[in-house]
């Protein structure tokens, strides 16, 4: 894909997003699978860092957004799982590799498979994951002033309606960013917190987009989605990652995700 044709950047100016089918071949997806599946075999997370992926508010607070294992993993692979999957000891109830939700936030960087799909744009925060409800990628994800967020996210698996395809506000990316999830101070509890909140949405407006395996789904980085929850017997796996734009920008140092010395982030253009 050099570029977009001038249909294709109206429809993303228009919508908010835009989906490019055939971006990546049946070989390059199955080579992502196989390799998750090792990844997933080999996980060792210890029963105090077993913590439930959300992005309802008051679920993350409580879970994600209190732990280091979270605020800490923007240079590792790490592991976060789906809701019901432990009992009270954080003893899994579900065969391992049913239970994750999201592995984030380096695959990129750590892992060969997914740096050689990811190596020509340089990312921030990949991720291979599930479920997510409504929600802006630029409440999570943000710079000073504010500059553009770009979603890239690509079905690994057919994304259908029975499995948890993405869902859209075609145009809600016109309305601006609603909250923010922000580092609290250090040694608070819990460790992140929200600024704003996020306003009830009309679930008549959502539009959802099935596509195929290899297809990529650009996503405007104020533009309202959501995945629902997958309730069928088949898996729908993805692999997604934000680009930021840097050019006249400050990355916050209220994000919760934090570059290091040993994962600074990459530009994609110097």
């Amino acid at each position: 894909m050099a570029c977009l044709s001038p249909s294709q950047l109206q429809k993303f100016q228009q919508d908010g997003f835009l989906v490019l089918e055939g971006f990546l071949s049946a070989e390059e997806c199955a080579a992502m699978q196989q390799r998750i599946g090792e990844i997933v075999a080999e996980m060792d997370v210890p029963l105090h860092c077993r913590t439930e992926f959300s992005t309802q508010e008051e679920e993350q607070l409580r879970a994600q957004g209190s732990t280091d294992y979270f605020l800490s993993s923007g240079d590792k692979i790490r592991f976060f799982f789906e809701k019901g999957v432990f009992d009270e000891k954080g003893n899994f109830l579900v065969p391992p590799e049913k239970s994750v939700n999201k592995i984030g936030h380096a695959l990129h960087a750590h892992d060969p498979v997914f740096k050689s799909i990811t190596h020509s744009p340089k990312v921030q925060q990949p991720h291979f994951g599930g479920e997510v409800s409504p929600h802006q990628d630029a409440s999570f994800l943000y710079t000073e002033p504010l500059g553009r967020v770009l979603g890239v996210w690509i079905a690994v698996e057919d994304a259908t309606l029975e499995n948890g395809c993405l869902w859209f506000i075609p145009g809600s990316h016109t309305s601006g960013v609603s909250r923010r999830m922000v580092r609290a101070p250090v040694g608070s509890v819990p460790g992140t917190s929200f600024l704003g909140s996020e306003p009830a949405r009309d679930n008549s407006l959502f539009v959802p987009t099935p596509v195929q395996r290899g297809a990529l789904v650009l996503i405007h980085g104020e533009v309202v989605h959501k995945s629902k929850q997958n309730l069928s017997d088949h898996s729908r796996q993805a692999y997604t990652f934000h680009l930021m734009e840097a050019s006249g920008t400050t990355w916050s140092p209220e994000n919760w995700l934090q570059p290091t010395a040993e994962l600074p982030f990459p530009p994609l253009y110097t």
